[in-house]
């Protein structure tokens, strides 16, 4: 096949995953053999349904997916689910395979030095390959799913949320693979400058339309011709409201002096059905959720908790460093260092409130933004999961407190499971709402969240007034948060 013709075609595909909620409606679009592409759309649109109908793990309901023959495809996910994060790593990238792989040690060595997980001691690669998938932090989990995907070297890689997680040498290192890499890729980012550095074209799923467009460009040039298309579509209907009313007002004036004038009203009255017909449909644009606040607990102590020691994991050997920290009320501190270190596990001891060398006040109430969700009730609705955290059980007020997070009604009732995300990790806020907690704790809050709600997400974090732990790898995010003291798990001794 020549370099240019289309390695995936979606010629009027129809699909939806429950009755009359549809993700696409006719949506026709082609990707050229070694197009690198982002994927654009806002949370929940269907972003990875669309890679699950290229992967084949769904079937459209009509229209048809043609991928071209002999064509590999490998889709590293946005997150490793619960039932895979008790297998060996052995056994992890065994499954990519719908054969049994013999001898997969070698081919494991080598895409663990791509995504720069590999050890230097042969004791220790052997060791690595046996640990449980659920033991490596979230960064190394997300290195795990990308080489989960590499392992297989498909002619076409779709990557969902690659960054999430990763540090700022693992996204360097993976922006320099893409921009190396000579075969198709298909990304779902909300890291501009990630984007920006190696992908030369959008796929933008309208969630109005639910169709896909395709633009030439850069993720940022892209993102300036959409907006610049709604705002030209918004004065356009401004105009044609102005000379419809104009209309209107003549018709019925005109109506009123009877005889020939009624004539002149019925041509004024079609003026204005044209009008109303030439009315441009303007698009539903990404909304950003509504500004919101974290209430603090009330009667939170002075001293919220102290910290005399952590453990770090450097040289995959894990060792207790002694520390002195005070978080007082009011205070918000940074815990900064490379992906492995430890960050995650000691979020997890500190949440649990009775971690070795950790004293929580008694009394004080955790709030704990897991970067996984797993403290949500997967099987629990929106509704369910917000009522069961309220003081008093108001679906009113459950209701419009979701609607701020854009949580509505198409969604509010589906169990948390069946959510995308980035929709989780709106429920995730919602409920820190609600939770009024004296200790907020927080890993990686911007990841799969639409980059339209992050600056509201920081506002809201910044003024929180209880102790504050934050873990995140986006600087323009931490920059807009007051940060009163860092702790650096990778400071020397």
């Amino acid at each position: 096949m020549a370099r240019n013709e289309g390695i995936i075609t979606f010629d009027e595909v129809y699909y939806e995953h429950q009755e009359k909620k549809p993700i696409l409606l006719g949506a026709s679009f082609s990707v050229r053999r070694g197009a690198k592409l982002t994927l654009m759309g806002q949370n929940g649109a269907g972003k990875s349904t669309i890679f699950g109908l290229i992967a084949g793990t769904y079937t459209p309901d009509e229209g048809n997916v043609n991928i071209a023959a002999r064509t590999t495809i490998a889709l590293s996910r946005q997150v490793i689910p619960r039932a895979e994060l008790e297998l060996t790593v052995r056994d992890f990238f065994s499954k990519c395979f719908k054969e049994k792989m013999y001898a997969i040690d070698p081919k494991i060595d080598e895409v663990l030095e791509v995504v720069q997980l590999q050890p230097e001691k042969e004791s220790q690669k052997t060791a690595l390959k046996e640990r449980k998938v659920g033991s490596f932090s979230g960064g190394q989990q997300a290195r795990l799913l990308l080489a989960s995907a590499l392992i297989q070297k498909p002619d076409v890689l779709l990557l969902d949320e690659p960054t999430n997680n990763l540090d700022a040498a693992g996204i360097a290192h993976l922006t320099t693979f893409l921009q190396e890499y000579n075969k198709t890729v298909l990304v779902i980012s909300h890291d501009a400058d990630f984007l920006n550095a190696f992908t030369h074209g959008v796929l933008y799923l309208n969630v109005q339309t639910r169709t896909v467009e395709q633009y030439d460009g850069t993720y940022d040039d892209v993102l300036k011709e959409i907006e610049a298309r709604v705002e030209k579509e918004r004065r356009k209907n401004a105009q044609l409201e102005k000379e419809i009313l104009a209309n209107k007002e003549k018709a019925n004036f005109f109506a009123n002096k009877g005889g020939n004038m009624r004539m002149v009203a019925k041509r004024m009255r079609e003026k204005v059905e044209d009008y109303e017909e030439n009315k441009v449909d303007v698009r539903k644009e990404d909304k950003t959720i509504r500004p919101f606040s974290i209430p603090m607990q009330k009667d939170t102590p002075s001293i919220v908790l102290k910290l005399t020691s952590y453990n770090i994991v450097k040289n995959h050997e894990t060792k207790t460093v002694a520390c002195d920290v005070i978080l007082r009320r009011g205070e918000h501190l940074q815990i900064v260092g490379p992906n492995g270190i430890g960050k995650t596990t000691l979020l997890e001891s500190l949440a649990s409130g009775h971690a070795d060398g950790e004293e929580v006040s008694p009394g004080v109430t955790i709030g704990y933004y897991r970067q996984d969700f797993s403290n949500l009730d997967f099987e629990q609705t929106v509704a369910e999961c917000l009522l069961n955290t309220m003081e008093k059980k108001i679906e009113q007020d459950m209701r419009a407190l979701a609607a701020g997070f854009l949580l509505t009604s198409d969604v509010i009732y589906s169990k948390i499971g069946h959510l995308s995300e980035g929709q989780k990790g709106l429920v995730a806020f919602a409920r820190l709402v609600l939770l009024k907690p004296g200790l907020l704790i927080l890993d990686e809050p911007t990841n799969h969240i639409n980059f339209r709600h992050i600056p509201v997400i920081a506002k809201a974090l910044h003024d929180y007034e209880g102790a504050m732990i934050l873990v995140s790898h986006v600087p323009e995010f931490t920059s807009k948060i007051r940060v009163d003291e860092v702790l650096d798990l990778e400071r020397k001794k």
